[in-house]
């Protein structure tokens, strides 16, 4: 597995990711419902390319194949995402570190899922608040959290 910057041409791919990651790993937290209103699969790749191009955006590659994507904007980790079949395997972790090593800001922060929510407090994060988004008229239960970077004080 290796990292690299997105490239347009990775939109397409990334979505399929998207979808088939929320629809398995996600679904022992929400209901087919929320997962249905979460991705529904009508992915407007126009929109996402040009937020990944706006964005710092890492993807892991295995075999010319993309098994998980990253990006931040500026301080907020907008999606970062693994493929099913290759979760527990340390590939969030990798794109995490090139995202966080990548922002200059002090705090990061990023509306976690409730399955993505172990994995930002094993990176530090705190629980700001727990909050109802609503997407196609659908509840989805997430949390706002928050990593205090600590630079050192170079003398």
């Amino acid at each position: 597995m290796y990292l690299r910057k997105y490239i347009p041409s990775d939109c397409k791919e990334i979505a399929e990711l998207f979808y088939d990651t929320i629809h398995t790993i996600n679904a022992k937290d929400y209901t087919d419902k929320q997962l249905n209103a979460w991705a529904d699969g009508k992915t407007n790749l126009t929109i996402w390319n040009q937020s990944f191009c706006e964005h710092f955006t890492i993807v892991a590659v295995e075999n010319n194949r993309i098994i998980g994507f990253g990006d931040i904007d500026i301080d907020y980790i907008d999606r970062l995402y693994v493929h099913k079949n290759f979760q527990n395997k340390g590939i969030a972790s990798a794109i995490y570190n090139e995202l966080e090593k990548n922002t200059s800001v002090h705090k990061i922060i990023t509306h976690a899922s409730i399955t993505a929510k172990p994995f930002f407090e094993h990176q530090g994060y705190k629980v700001i608040k727990k909050q109802q988004v609503i997407k196609h008229g659908i509840a989805l239960t997430n949390y706002v959290m928050e990593k205090i970077l600590y630079y050192p004080i170079i003398k």
